[in-house]
């Protein structure tokens, strides 16, 4: 990984969006994004997660893509391990949280209880996805369309132009660089004004943020990607970053 973080240290300007403790300055909110791949606002006590996608190896499977079908699993343990770690009071999962909607009946039933018990852990709050229009109820928690927490505004799927406060999911991004050998990753990527996380589920893929789905989301002279790789972030503005 040498080569990602020689690209981010040369970027040392990207500590200008950096506030108190090594927050990032988001619309006015000092959040932190978790190397894990969740986004933390200490002062509302809030975890944010995206994009879970519970059983999509058995939705695959069903269509006969030859895949473990333990994704589910890996992806609750993952989480449980950041709200342990973490200890927030509220939970926001942004939607695509089950990848399709009969998911649920899909869940084994050692799952179903270990993600039931992490839900009544906390308050917790089901955003509706393009997947998962109606999360499914018997697991607990809240479903909601969209949730506002000022001076940030929490929904699935980005809304077309600038939308400031936004933190989204949806478009899985990803991010890549290099001079001699390429590194793609998971990534946040933000201009400081909106964020859209990188996608959770052990089975879910990334689009790399010079997709045209990105176009008009950012100003892209303070657009930067904070790539994920070994339990750690590496900040890359946008002229560092390549196309697939």
């Amino acid at each position: 990984m040498t080569g990602l973080a020689a690209v981010a240290s040369e970027r040392e300007e990207t500590s200008g969006v950096l506030t108190r403790d090594g927050l990032v300055n988001l619309n006015g909110a000092a959040v932190r994004f978790d190397a894990a791949g969740v986004l933390h606002w200490p002062d509302e006590d809030l975890l944010v997660v995206a994009d879970l996608h519970f059983e999509k190896g058995s939705a695959r499977a069903a269509r006969g893509a030859f895949v473990p079908p333990y994704d589910t699993r890996a992806t609750i343990a993952a989480l449980e391990g950041v709200v342990k770690r973490l200890a927030p009071r509220r939970v926001i999962a942004l939607g695509d949280s089950f990848h399709d909607e009969r998911a649920e009946s899909r869940l084994a039933p050692i799952d179903l209880d270990r993600l039931a018990a992490l839900v009544a852990s906390v308050e917790w709050i089901w955003l509706e996805g393009n997947h998962d229009p109606l999360p499914p109820s018997t697991v607990g928690g809240t479903c909601l369309k969209e949730l506002a927490i000022d001076p940030l505004c929490f929904r699935h799927e980005p809304r077309a132009g600038r939308q400031r406060g936004e933190v989204a999911g949806h478009l899985h991004p990803a991010a890549k660089v290099g001079r001699v050998r390429s590194v793609r990753r998971r990534a946040f990527v933000t201009d400081g004004a909106r964020c859209i996380l990188p996608a959770f589920g052990a089975y879910t893929g990334g689009l790399n943020v010079r997709d045209k789905a990105y176009a008009g989301l950012f100003e892209k002279s303070r657009l930067i990607a904070w790539m994920m790789s070994d339990g750690r972030l590496f900040p890359v503005r946008a002229g560092d970053l390549l196309s697939d």
